[in-house]
């Protein structure tokens, strides 16, 4: 191991996480910079490491029936202001609930546009399975769901053939000795593909354990208790996936557990792209609400964290600041979009107080102060030329469109009836709208809040 590597994990002086149990209680709700030590100014650069090869195709527990519906994209209407649309999709198994809504409990769901038309909409159970539904144009489940081994969810993502679920499975801490705290389980981070009728087709590791790495070895990349929650993108041909990452590292004869962020590309045969160059072991440290998007002008992936190192908001892989925060506990990254002509958006709220961020490359060359009070604002592309902003307002969401290049908004404040959850996210739709899935009348429901296309 580098030097710099050395510098970089033990720079914040934690000794497997030695206040374990306390912050399990107390741990902020917009991350741990308040109480977590600053890391070294950068990163190590290392690229995609090896990690178990994907395995062969398993046999989901019930095959999903083609939809009676014909395929196709949706073409929902468009009007002068946003209208939302309510849809509750009912469950044949119950959905993990909300809990606290922290940054180290499970996330509840996820949804994905379909390219031939509807959505793929994920879900925790309560059962240690992930389980992915098709819904038709009109946001109703149509066939037989699908599911896969997993305690957590963290995102989906579709294309024309399948897509891509992230979710968290149980891994091995090992025999190796803490430098001090508590044992927590090591779980591992995959990527499952799957077909068009939701069939598994391969799946691939992005962490690194395997039969010869356990959680506590030296050089182990794995998920812990702690700022693990990922996000997905793709290129139209690979797949990133960039989360939060626990670190192990030699300390004379123990080991210490540090916490940082990672991104790993995988090809369309569950391959680890080697040498990508967006991919990284470890960018921010100590890191949180991970964000990632692919951009096709300039073909790379870009991402922003929130990180206790010099507590901002920032671009990974090398360190460069976006937006200057604080580590009192509030400091939360929003999502990440793309800018009209050039560079990104980003949301994000220090002490209450949400603003959008627009840049290239490092600080922010236009802030948008929104007027907006909420601790875990959301983001997402609405159509061409707008943004969408989101958060919670009482038991609903209010929302407001922005002009995706100037920050300027586009008419009027508006509600969508939906409960929050603070790390779930809307998702664009190539017909102009946009989808958020949220808890439901029951655990065996889902409500999906489309916000219709804007003329």
């Amino acid at each position: 191991m580098s030097t710099r590597r050395r510098v970089l994990l033990a720079a914040a002086g934690l000794s497997a996480c030695a206040v374990l149990a306390a912050a399990l209680l107390a741990a902020p709700a917009g991350g741990f910079g308040s109480w977590f030590g600053s890391d070294a100014p950068s990163p190590a650069e290392e690229q995609v490491s090896a990690a178990p090869g994907p395995s062969a195709s398993a046999t989901p527990s019930a095959a999903a029936s083609p939809s009676a519906q014909p395929v196709g994209t949706c073409a929902r209407p468009a009007g002068p202001a946003p209208v939302v649309k309510i849809s509750e999709v009912k469950l044949s198994t119950a959905a993990t609930g909300y809990g606290r809504e922290g940054d180290t409990e499970p996330l509840p769901m996820a949804i994905a546009e379909r390219p031939a038309g509807g959505s793929w909409l994920a879900w925790l159970g309560t059962d240690k399975r992930v389980y992915l539904g098709r819904l038709d144009c009109d946001d109703k489940l149509v066939g037989t769901p699908t599911s896969f081994a997993g305690i957590d969810l963290q995102d989906v993502h579709a294309d024309r053939t399948g897509g891509v679920v992230l979710l968290t499975r149980p891994g091995k801490c090992g025999s190796g000795k803490l430098c001090g705290g508590s044992s927590s389980p090591c779980n591992t981070m995959h990527m499952i593909r799957f077909d068009d009728l939701g069939r598994q087709v391969w799946e691939r590791q992005v962490t690194n354990l395997s039969g010869s790495r356990t959680g506590y070895d030296d050089g182990a990349r794995f998920v812990w208790w702690y700022q693990h929650h990922g996000r997905l993108a793709t290129d139209g041909k690979n797949y990133a996936a960039y989360f939060g990452v626990a670190i192990t590292v030699r300390n004379g004869d123990c080991v210490d557990i540090h916490e940082g962020d990672r991104m790993q590309v995988v090809d369309a045969n569950g391959k680890p792209v080697p040498g990508h160059r967006d991919a990284f072991e470890v960018g921010c440290s100590h890191s949180w609400t991970t964000r990632i998007v692919w951009d096709p002008r300039t073909s790379h992936y870009a991402m922003v964290c929130a990180t206790d190192n010099a507590c901002r908001i920032a671009q990974p892989d090398p360190y460069r600041t976006v937006a200057a925060g604080t580590c009192d506990g509030s400091l939360f990254g929003g999502d990440l979009v793309l800018a009209a002509t050039r560079g990104y958006w980003t949301a994000w709220s220090q002490g209450g107080t949400v603003r959008l961020e627009r840049f290239t490359t490092g600080k922010a060359d236009l802030t948008v102060k929104t007027g907006a009070r909420s601790s875990h604002p959301h983001l997402v592309s609405y159509g061409t030329g707008r943004m969408l902003l989101a958060w919670a307002s009482g038991s609903s969401m209010a929302a407001q469109v922005y002009d995706s290049g100037t920050g300027k908004t586009v008419g009027a404040k508006f509600t969508v009836n939906a409960r929050d959850h603070d790390y779930q996210a809307f998702k664009a739709y190539s017909d102009g709208s946009a989808a958020y899935p949220a808890a439901g009348g029951s655990s065996r429901s889902i409500r999906i809040a489309r916000v219709l296309p804007l003329s």
